[in-house]
């Protein structure tokens, strides 16, 4: 699925944001313009998950690996190596990573040797070395060889260099009375460039000079380098970034140095994923900090954030994907940041959702709304998008015609050939929220707002409630991870709440009782219903009466209702309680029982819903009709299903009607049935007041 990027030509087009600041576009990789000149922006891509960040990143490398030297790091997945030295880190372990990406020959250019990255690697791998511990010191000096290899394949990938090393330690330590640093670090880099390095690269060693307490001395500052990496802290951190510097610098002089002129073809590129975490700072800041300080370099770093509102992006230049398509300004402040170009990933609209569809199911034999209704339960999420029309796509030729997005969810997947397919709602689940644990976030999702996702969690996840305030906690992770907030759901993402409703319905082992759903959403029932609740909480009691498969104490309290003056807010509790999640069987067949209710036509199952007692003849009508209205409503709106043109007609029908039943408030349900037809053709929320451009 990475290379399926629909709406993402902004960055990939011949003379998108990609060709402009690489220097190269097109399927020939042809020169582009720099646009930036020799400033350009770190260009940090930012979106939630599910949003296309990873795809696009690896739709990049594909583009340009082997044209250019391109590196492509996950700043999450930096494994530390078993049993390593304290002069291990992850920005060390990042850094030797890059370095051996980035070095490999590419058209028409030699390969990338970095001298500088390697003896500053070198000299804080010494770290903690001590004379009883022989077997360390040369695990980690093995480590660095594909670092060294960069320099001098045959000498780096050699052993002799470690051995000798390792006599030049043993000889350090014992004319010094204790292990330091400095004098480990000076050791072993002089064995290095007398082992390693060619008289040429001998001199990279002077770049060092430059390091505080240094005095132009390359050997001094190596020495204190390491002495700093070791004292740990703000010290640490500034060694850290003098590293970053040094891979820079070697990168720069790739193409300063002996390379003719011309030869090299578009700038070196670093693509980091998941860098709003503490590594991918560690490994931008030093970078923009040398930038704010007018010292220019050739590297263009894409990077990707789950976090929009990330503290390293205070004062970054914004702008949404499709603006970049062709000039992409980003003007440099007085702060360091603003040296970034944030570019918000943007979904994909309803076009590019069918053209997705179309293409991974060229026969069309799914419903003609289909791909819309995907769209609308996905946001345009690409992730989500994509999976579900690779299911619409593999589903048995039969059951295509009828398809909804919630059926969607119930089928398996083939994701790859050489494994079993993988059910639809579980997987796109994981990959959304990766958490060890998903019960809270299943439980909490039928919660409206923090009372009652406290509440949950205080009855039905008592044992995870021990580690604090659960719903808290998970308001937490919500918020860590970007996810949207909102007003009448704890969980507000339609599709991720969506996911962990199916969750809740399918995977507690129960069926056909359900018995998960039924105590979470009879716990919030009781919670509504209580003696002494407010009056406003009980749209929320009917909310999960529907939730619960019963629609008729919704029915009498909105017919009941209806004669009231203030007809807006009967619309909103309508809306509302319409709202409610439908407690569906998995792979059941046939229409919507829904359907039958709001066209006013036998249930599926044959049996009548009885009436209240006592009504007469006009309140019986007035009941039937409230019924059709609420079924209607809570299938057109419903996510998971699509929507019907005749039961669109039937609820414009029944607002009619009710209208001219009202004595007062006539204007907004005639305005009702001509506007919520509208916003359901739209595929938007029913608006209130009817026709209000926001839909709120």
């Amino acid at each position: 699925m990475a290379r399926d990027l629909y709406g993402r030509e902004a960055v990939l087009q011949r003379t998108g944001l990609a060709a402009r600041l690489i220097g190269l576009g097109g399927e020939e990789l042809a020169r582009v313009p720099y646009e930036h000149g020799d400033d350009p922006p770190v260009v940090v891509f930012t979106g939630g998950r599910g949003m296309g960040k990873t795809a696009l990143l690896k739709q990049l490398r594909d583009t340009y690996k082997g044209a250019t030297p391109l590196a492509l790091l996950d700043c999450d997945r930096i494994e530390p190596p078993a049993d390593h030295g304290p002069g291990w880190t992850e920005v060390t372990g990042a850094l030797a990573e890059l370095a051996v990406q980035l070095a490999p020959r590419v058209t028409g250019a030699k390969a990338v040797q970095f001298p500088r990255l390697s003896l500053g690697l070198v000299a804080v791998a010494s770290v903690g070395w001590s004379r009883e511990d022989e077997e360390r010191a040369q695990r980690d000096l093995q480590r660095l060889g594909p670092v060294l290899s960069t320099v001098d394949a045959t000498k780096g990938a050699a052993a002799n260099w470690v051995t000798k090393v390792l006599t030049k330690l043993a000889a350090t330590f014992a004319e010094t009375a204790a292990p330091l640093a400095g004098l480990l670090a000076e050791a072993t880099v002089e064995t290095v460039l007398e082992e390693v390095f060619g008289r040429m690269q001998q001199k990279s060693e002077g770049w060092y000079g430059s390091y505080r307490n240094a005095g132009g001395r390359g050997k001094a500052g190596l020495q204190q380098l390491a002495i700093d990496f070791e004292q740990g802290g703000r010290r640490r951190r500034e060694a850290e970034g003098f590293l970053v510097g040094a891979l820079v610098e070697d990168l720069g002089q790739a193409y300063r140095g002996l390379t003719r002129v011309g030869t090299r073809r578009g700038r070196p590129v670093v693509l980091l994923d998941n860098a709003h975490g503490e590594l991918g700072r560690r490994l931008v800041e030093p970078i923009l900090r040398a930038r704010h300080e007018g010292r220019r370099d050739k590297l263009v770093v894409l990077a990707a954030s789950r976090v929009r509102e990330h503290e390293g992006l205070r004062h970054a230049h914004r702008m949404k994907l499709p603006e970049t398509a062709h000039r992409a300004p980003a003007p440099r402040g007085e702060d360091v940041t603003s040296g970034i170009l944030a570019v918000e990933l943007t979904p994909l609209s309803p076009g590019q959702t069918q053209a997705a569809f179309d293409r991974l199911d060229p026969s069309g034999r799914t419903p003609a709304d289909l791909a819309r209704g995907v769209h609308r339960l996905t946001g345009g999420r690409p992730l989500g998008v994509l999976l579900l029309g690779r299911a619409a796509a593999e589903a048995p030729r039969a059951e295509r015609p009828h398809l909804t997005p919630g059926a969607l969810l119930d089928l398996t997947v083939e994701l790859r050939e050489d494994a079993h397919p993988v059910p639809v709602a579980p997987t796109l689940l994981a990959a959304l929220l990766p958490q060890p644990r998903l019960e809270p976030f299943t439980v909490l999702a039928a919660a409206h707002d923090e009372e009652s996702a406290r509440l949950l969690a205080r009855t039905r996840l008592r044992a995870e409630n021990r580690d604090g305030d659960m719903a808290l906690l998970v308001r937490d992770r919500l918020r860590a991870e970007d996810w949207a907030e909102g007003p009448e759901h704890f969980v507000a993402d339609p599709l991720l709440r969506a996911l962990l409703l199916h969750r809740l319905r399918f995977e507690d082992a129960d069926h056909p009782r359900h018995a998960a759903w039924r105590a979470v959403h009879e716990t919030l029932h009781r919670h509504y219903g209580r003696d002494g609740a407010p009056a406003a909480e009980l749209p929320y009691r009917l909310f999960h009466e529907l939730a619960l498969g019963r629609a008729e104490d919704a029915v009498t309290h909105l017919r009941t209702t209806f004669p009231e003056p203030d007809v807006l807010g009967w619309l909103g509790r309508l809306r509302f309680v319409a709202s409610a999640p439908y407690p569906r069987e998995a792979g059941a067949g046939g229409p919507d029982p829904r359907r039958a209710a709001a066209l006013g036509r036998p249930a599926p199952d044959g049996r009548p819903v009885p009436l209240p007692e006592g009504l007469d003849a006009e309140a019986t009508a007035l009941h039937l009709s409230v019924r059709r209205l609420l079924h209607a409503l809570w299938l057109l709106t419903d996510p998971l299903a699509l929507p019907d043109e005749e039961v669109t007609e039937k609820l414009a029908h029944e607002l009619r009607q009710l209208s001219g039943r009202h004595l007062t408030g006539n204007s907004p349900l005639w305005d009702a049935a001509t506007h919520w037809p509208r916003d359901i053709h739209a595929w938007r929320r029913p608006s209130l007041p009817p026709g209000r451009e926001d839909g709120v």
